[in-house]
């Protein structure tokens, strides 16, 4: 089934809306991470701030309830900083503590803590006035594959305390982790939700790596990438590629990038699949530039 899309500069291209990645291990990390919220104080939702509204899974709102929350828009780097103030101040208005935060840099990580104390402000207080010896706060961090949750625990712990990967679905089991003297963190495995009914949420899910590059048609992400950019950022499209891709046929537009790295097969035919795997690579380290995917008026 295929549908289309023309939100943000991608008219006419073709989404495949089969794209499902959800395995056993996450249907029992959400039953997991359901019974644990009992032992914490706070929730930590940590999202892709290049995707801040897509990268938020629709079901933590139905599994955190009323638990005090603290909304950490992470790879804050890769993103487009003007975006990443107006999604702050978006989550502001919906009464919602945020924070922009870079955990391969540490930028902003020194906040937590004291955004997490302000937040749990009306505990602290009850626990003064019934004289209760201060225990650390304890806070578990939720969001989905591969957004940067163990690379923030290291960063915060001070030391490589839990097993990363660039790739979604790494951290499988759970790992307290102590930070200072007021903070104990749950790592818990990234939770994708079971459908997804938005192809464009899946592309821009697909796009950033939250889901495996093995399941999705790398080629359809990567036009999709290149026809957002070509919209958004053309003249950073064309130093990268050295060619302009304006009113270029969005089927031809890989074979720009494929001659642009001799990526040829017999018959001087473009390997597509060789040139969209470089395209997902330029753009997932930075190399197109900072870019925002979600666009803060959805």
């Amino acid at each position: 089934m295929a549908d289309r899309s023309d939100s943000g500069g991608q008219r006419g291209i073709t989404v495949d809306t089969s794209i499902q990645w959800y395995p056993g291990h996450m249907t029992r990390a959400r039953r997991q991470v359901t019974a644990d919220l009992a032992k914490v104080d706070l929730a930590i939702e940590l999202v892709d701030a290049r995707i801040p509204l897509s990268s938020r899974n629709p079901d933590i709102d139905t599994i955190i309830g009323e638990k005090p929350r603290l909304i950490l828009l992470n790879k804050a780097d890769l993103a487009d900083p003007d975006a990443t103030r107006r999604f702050v101040e978006r989550f502001r208005q919906a009464g919602l503590r945020s924070l922009v935060v870079e955990a391969s840099t540490g930028k902003g990580t020194k906040q937590i803590g004291p955004m997490v104390e302000q937040a749990l402000g009306p505990l602290l207080q009850r626990w003064q006035q019934r004289g209760m010896r201060p225990r650390p706060l304890r806070v578990m961090i939720l969001g989905i594959p591969n957004v940067g949750k163990s690379s923030l625990i290291n960063r915060l712990a001070g030391s490589k305390r839990t097993v990363t990967a660039n790739r979604p679905g790494v951290t499988r089991g759970q790992q307290w982790v102590r930070f200072g003297e007021k903070l104990e963190l749950l790592d818990t495995p990234g939770i994708l939700w079971p459908k997804f009914t938005d192809p464009l949420v899946a592309l821009k899910l697909a796009a950033t790596g939250a889901v495996s590059d093995l399941v999705v048609d790398v080629q359809a992400v990567a036009r999709f990438i290149l026809l957002h950019l070509r919209v958004r950022k053309p003249a950073l499209l064309q130093e990268r590629y050295r060619a302009d891709m304006s009113g270029v046929e969005e089927a031809e537009l890989l074979d720009i990038v494929g001659r642009r790295y001799g990526f040829l097969l017999p018959g001087n035919l473009v390997d597509q699949h060789k040139a969209a795997v470089q395209v997902l690579v330029d753009f997932r380290a930075g190399k197109l530039g900072h870019h925002t995917l979600d666009d803060d008026h959805e």
